[in-house]
C-alpha cells in the first residue's frame, strides 16, 4: 500500500484539479460535475476547503492546471 497523503497534498490535487476545469470553463461541464465531487469525497474534502487552498496557493495551482509543474515546499 501507497504513502497515505497529507491533508496539503489531497487540498494540492483537488484544487490543481478544478483549476484546470476553471481555466477552461468547464466547471459547468458534465466531466466536471461527475468527476469533482467523487475526488471530493474519495479525499474526504469538502469545496470550502478546496477553494480557500486555491486563494491562498493561486500561483502554484494555475501553474499546475496549465501543466507547469511548481516547485513544492516542504511537507
Amino acid at each position: 500500500m501507497g504513502k497515505a497523503k497529507s491533508l496539503k497534498d489531497k487540498l494540492y490535487g483537488a484544487a490543481v484539479l478544478k483549476m484546470s476545469f476553471r481555466l477552461r470553463g468547464d466547471e459547468t461541464s458534465p466531466a466536471f460535475r461527475y468527476v469533482y465531487p467523487g475526488v471530493l469525497r474519495d479525499l474526504e474534502l469538502d469545496d470550502e476547503k478546496v477553494e480557500q487552498y486555491i486563494e491562498e496557493n493561486r500561483e502554484n495551482v494555475e501553474k499546475a492546471a496549465r501543466g507547469s509543474t511548481p516547485e513544492q515546499g516542504p511537507r
